[in-house]
């Protein structure tokens, strides 16, 4: 951060980062010096001792305007954990060879990374080639193209180059320069600012100032971020790209932001500022892993560390399953193969899907696999079930095809048949995939227009989970309909319970107006098919019309279940159902565990009615005890309790004292 004036728009311009690679005293950062006139090694120790040991930063332009920018990592075996917090946002590599000392341990380690963090272009410098003759030049050259050989830099350029006397230079530009032209920025509209932090210092006249290569999103001056893991909002109180002062910084540039509200000391590398409510740190994680050829057997449990962005955290692995191996066999991933683990942290992380990450052994410190993020959040289910296992394998292949159909999309998609039937609540999928909510709400209309999912509410949910219940529920109708074939249907509530027990009450809402709508079912209290009719057997009509007679003569007291189903020759549940049948026939009325035939009831109203008027005139207040009940209509207890109760119910008689009155 700089007091300099305001200079070109850097969210316009072309910005390519470019990080160095390579073993130690190998030239990187001469040769970085020498390519942008900057030297990168702003440390005194750096300087006193002679070597990198952090980051360093520098940056050139081409006549175009496109900007190059230099990351410039340490080469020390010591320092690798520096050079991981370098490469994590760099566009392309810059692997730098010495030609006296050819490939060393750190050459390869440094090469490794990169291809497992899935760098794309570079370009190799062979520096130092003034010091040898071109023979050994030409053979350091095929040492090298054997190191790099079926990879990303298996076609790239190889520059002999001299730092100190300047040889190869403009050729080493003219190669960085066709890789930039290859090279796509990274889209600024569509992520949710994150920017991982690799430097923190503080400025006289600034305060604190924090730098990084920004993943995503754009940030301006005056912007709330937010420091993650730790959760504080801050304010963006000036930006800087390259020296220059800026309004506004887009994705893919190296930037400086001076915060303000906050000391020093609160900030460290590792941390990444990000929009609000738009990421959440993480303590766990399932992705895939690689591990190197050179690496020993990855075992469930073992112990590990964990680099993504600017961060180093410890970790455990739980190994899922090793391509091509049963699930028995999936203690360990081997050397060389492809696999799939949960990691839990012992530190949060900013992690969103698609990320790519780095493991290191624990102890000694070495290069031992690379991996994307496959979920941030991921559900409690065990990694070492079958089930677990077949999760891993669908979200691989929807990542596979996001590679293709657009990674926020297919990941959307993902997370989505991921919650089953809880469905995604649209808030939850702005944290899952680290995109703005305006970028979120245009992926969930294109998921909504492809059919890929359906918005229920604030819920998103996946059409084939939909189709699925629904056709279950209409199996289960088909089910009940067979089974009890003189019921109405299935209660609206029992169906909620047997059959949508674990999903949202949204999805079950949606599945039955769906249902409806395409008229397939009719849903009251009971829900049944749309063409459902109740059919009885001859000897079920039969006992229909016992029933029904039975009930009619006993008048005011009829016989109960028990009775009815001796009457008919039934069992008293065939008899009880077929009761119900005649009651939605509106031919029986059941008060309290009695059923009584309709034409009873009209009498008995009619006839309390009655009692209201004397040769056509009204009366005073008529009333009614239960004894007087009992003795007029020759019945016990039993049944003029619930009929003088029923008589309240519809209005006819209201309860005053010990008695009633009929109104």
């Amino acid at each position: 951060m700089t007091s300099g004036s305001t200079a070109r728009d850097y969210c316009t311009v072309k910005t390519i980062v470019i990080g160095t690679a390579g073993h130690i005293d190998h030239g990187k950062s001469a040769l970085v010096r020498s390519l942008t006139g900057t030297d990168p090694d702003r440390l005194k120790e750096e300087k006193d001792r002679g070597i990198t040991i952090d980051l360093g930063f520098a940056h050139y332009k081409e006549t175009d305007g496109t900007v190059l920018s230099f990351v410039d990592v340490p080469g020390h075996e010591r320092f690798v954990k520096n050079m991981l917090a370098g490469v994590g946002g760099i566009n392309a590599v810059l692997l730098v060879v010495a030609a006296d000392e050819s490939v060393m341990p750190q050459t390869r380690e440094h090469f490794d990374i990169c291809r497992l963090l899935q760098v794309s272009r570079g370009v190799i410098a062979l520096t130092k080639s003034d010091l040898i003759d071109r023979e050994t030049v030409d053979l350091v050259r095929l040492e090298v193209k054997e190191l790099v050989a079926g990879s990303f830099l298996a076609d790239a350029s190889v520059v002999p180059v001299s730092a100190k006397l300047g040889d190869g230079l403009d050729e080493l530009r003219s190669a960085l320069r066709d890789v930039t032209r290859k090279t796509e920025m990274t889209p600024t509209e569509v992520g949710a600012v994150r920017l991982p932090i690799d430097r923190v210092f503080s400025m006289r006249g600034f305060g604190t100032v924090v730098t990084g290569t920004l993943a995503s999103g754009r940030i301006d001056v005056g912007d709330e971020l937010v420091l993650l893991p730790v959760g504080r909002r801050l304010k963006v109180r000036g930006l800087q790209v390259h020296g220059a002062k800026q309004g506004s910084a887009g994705a893919g540039r190296r930037v400086a932001v001076n915060l303000s509200g906050i000391e020093l000391a609160e900030v460290v590398r590792g941390d990444s500022l990000v929009t609000p409510d738009c990421f959440k740190a993480t303590r766990c994680f399932d992705g895939t892993v690689e591990l190197l050829p050179s690496a020993k057997p990855l075992r469930h449990g073992a112990r590990v560390r964990f680099h993504h962005g600017t961060c180093e955290v410890l970790g455990r692995v739980a190994v899922s399953g090793s391509a091509g191996k049963p699930l028995a066999d999936c203690g360990e991933i081997q050397p060389g193969k492809h696999g799939y683990v949960r990691v839990r942290l012992e530190a949060p992380a900013v992690l969103t899907r698609g990320d790519r990450y780095i493991l290191r052994a624990y102890s000694p410190p070495m290069t031992i696999a690379g991996g994307v993020v496959l979920d941030s959040q991921p559900p409690k289910i065990g990694v070492r079930t079958a089930v677990g296992q077949q999760r891993f394998e669908r979200l691989n292949t929807v990542e596979e095809a996001g590679k293709v159909g657009g990674r926020f999309h297919s990941a959307a998609r993902a997370v989505i048949e991921e919650q089953a039937g809880q469905g995604l609540p649209i808030s939850a999928l702005i944290h899952r995939l680290g995109a703005s909510p305006a970028a979120v709400e245009s992926i969930v209309a294109r998921l909504e227009a492809d059919g890929t999912a359906v918005r229920v509410g604030d819920r998103l949910l996946a059409p084939s989970l939909l189709h699925e219940r629904g056709e279950r529920l209409l199996a289960s109708l088909t089910t009940y309909h067979r089974d009890h074939p003189l019921s109405e249907g299935l209660p609206r509530e029992e169906a909620r319970e047997r059959l949508f027990r674990w999903t949202h009450q949204s999805v079950f809402d949606w599945v039955l107006a769906d249902l409806v709508d395409s008229d397939r079912i009719t849903a009251r209290d009971c829900l049944a098919l749309k063409n459902h009719r109740v059919s009885l057997s001859a000897d079920e009509a039969k006992a229909r019309d016992a029933i029904e007679d039975a009930v009619r003569q006993g008048g005011f007291a009829p016989p109960d279940v028990a009775g009815l189903a001796s009457v008919a020759g039934i069992e008293p549940d065939v008899a009880e159902r077929i009761a119900k049948l005649l009651i939605r026939e509106k031919v029986l009325v059941k008060v309290h565990t009695l059923f009584f035939h309709a034409e009873t009831l009209r009498r008995l109203k009619a006839e309390v009615a009655a009692m209201k008027t004397l040769g056509g005139k009204a009366v005073e207040p008529v009333r009614i005890d239960v004894g007087t009940f009992k003795e007029r209509y020759g019945i016990t207890r039993k049944y003029a309790i619930p009929l003088l109760e029923y008589l309240d119910r519809e209005r006819m008689t209201r309860r005053v004292g010990h008695g009633r009155v009929v109104i």
